[in-house]
């Protein structure tokens, strides 16, 4: 990233700044490839931040589909965490994992599971063998006891799961849903059920790479803090199948951050270590010294993340990025920018910056993958919880085995929203909704830089400083002045 204007004597943030077009030879935005050159396997720069309420299971297999990660949060129990890694090592890499009721379950059943879909459907098994299909539709104006063999309905359209190992095919699928005007269907082997569909889930898997390890199984990454075993987690999260290590605590720049990331390299478990987070370049070049192969950076730009407020400390992320990626990219590692985007421009301009990566918490908090309940507000608007890592709700999770005594006192010290609502966009309920919109963003910012790849991209950008009259001037009006 160079300036075209000169970028004056404070730090900038995301808002701050704006990108000017270069002279391009790149022709379509799918002349683009987003994968990342970091070591971690993406084929999207989109991670899911470790934080409780974003990073589940659902979420995990969803983003890994379309060629991003999820990183596991530390305050889950070892034993867990590798159930789920197992859960998600054996989902399917292309058609998505179906809701399963049984026939002899009730429609009330049924309401209760249905909104964890976008789609709004379910498969119903009789003995464990597909029996048919069940909507939201089909249950409205039924008694909440009735029994779903009653409402239970034959899909005019099933797919064989040997279908989708030919990509040139899948557009004959998506045909097949088309024609017969439906937007959901059941994917089979035999009379087994292994997946489902819909129009729009097949055409993303003509677009999207999936994240694949050397089996060809989803890559999911683990977080793990500074205290307490470390090495034993450490091993434990390698042993369960994590794809990469994150370590993770919210002052990096620190000796106890130091000196665990200097033992887990020592025991040379094979996976890329993240390590974080950081703000300046001297830190950035101390956890790298200290073992990091990718430094997270940021400090208080979290939308649930009060660091800033408390403290006095943090840094502007536009600015942080840049001077952590530059003296990353001198040792030949990688950074990856955690905290602060809202819009696709954010993490355009992150990946200008250098970042190989994007972390992404909140915004992807609010939407049907997350793993929080689905909530009505008093205005009958969708919204699930979330709150920081640092906050009082974060630290009862992570204390939950410690004494009574102990746990009071570290409750005193937050520094995050421990109840904050992430609303759920009704145009983009789930999280594959808003991958688009980021991804189709970041490759159109790249087509104007006149870059085929993340790397050239972050050589290629150009960009200014603004006012925040020229940041307004930007946004789009959803009516007249």
């Amino acid at each position: 990233m160079r300036f075209i204007t000169e970028p004056g004597s404070h730090d900038l943030t995301y808002s701050d700044v704006f990108m000017v077009p270069n002279r391009s030879a790149v022709a379509s935005r799918f002349d683009v490839d987003l994968s990342s050159v970091d070591g971690t396997g993406t084929t999207i720069p989109i991670i899911a931040s470790n934080m409780t309420a974003v990073s589940g299971r659902r979420m995990a297999e969803t983003i890994a589909r379309r060629g991003g990660m999820a990183i596991l949060p530390q305050d889950i129990p070892v034993p867990v965490v590798a159930q789920t890694i197992e859960w998600i090592k054996e989902r399917h890499p292309v058609v998505e994992t179906p809701l399963k009721l049984s026939v002899r379950d009730t429609v009330l059943q049924a309401i209760h599971l249905m909104p964890r879909r976008v789609h709004g459907c379910a498969v119903l098994l009789d003995d464990g063998k597909f029996a048919g299909i069940v909507s939201q539709d089909s249950l409205q104006g039924v008694d909440q006891f009735t029994s779903l063999a009653d409402v239970m309905e034959q899909p005019q359209v099933t797919f064989d799961i040997a279908e989708f190992n030919d990509v040139d095919n899948r557009r004959n699928l998506f045909d097949k849903l088309e024609d017969a005007r439906l937007d959901y269907a059941p994917v089979l082997s035999g009379a087994e059920v292994v997946g489902c569909v819909t129009r729009a889930s097949i055409l993303r898997s003509t677009i999207y790479s999936p994240a694949l390890d050397a089996r060809g199984k989803l890559r999911v990454g683990a977080a793990l803090g500074v205290n307490g075993d470390v090495v034993a987690r450490a091993q434990a999260l390698a042993a369960a199948g994590a794809d990469v290590l994150v370590l993770d605590t919210a002052h990096g720049h620190q000796e106890k951050m130091i000196e665990a990331l200097t033992a887990v390299k020592a025991e040379d478990l094979g996976l890329p270590l993240v390590a974080g987070n950081v703000v300046t370049g001297e830190g950035t070049r101390d956890l790298i010294e200290a073992g990091a192969d990718i430094v997270k950076v940021g400090v208080g730009p979290g939308a649930m993340c009060t660091t800033r407020m408390m403290t006095a400390v943090g840094r502007p992320q536009l600015s942080a990025v840049l001077e952590c990626a530059q003296a990353a990219t001198e040792l030949g590692k990688h950074v990856w920018a955690d905290g602060g985007v809202k819009y696709p421009r954010d993490v355009a301009l992150a990946l200008a910056a250098g970042a190989s990566q994007v972390m992404i918490g909140s915004w992807f908090a609010g939407t049907h993958e997350s793993p929080g309940d689905m909530l009505v507000d008093e205005k009958g608007q969708r919204y699930k919880e979330s709150f920081g890592m640092a906050s009082a709700r974060a630290v009862a999770n992570r204390t939950r085995n410690e004494s009574p005594f102990d746990r009071a006192r570290k409750a005193l010290f937050e520094e995050g929203i421990s109840s904050g609502r992430m609303f759920v966009d009704p145009q983009n309920p789930g999280v594959e909704d808003l991958i688009d919109s980021i991804t189709s963003g970041v490759r159109s910012s790249c087509t104007y830089a006149g870059a085929r790849s993340l790397p050239e991209f972050a050589e290629r950008a150009v960009v200014g400083v603004q006012s925040a009259a020229g940041y307004d001037e930007g946004q789009p009006r959803l009516q007249s002045w």
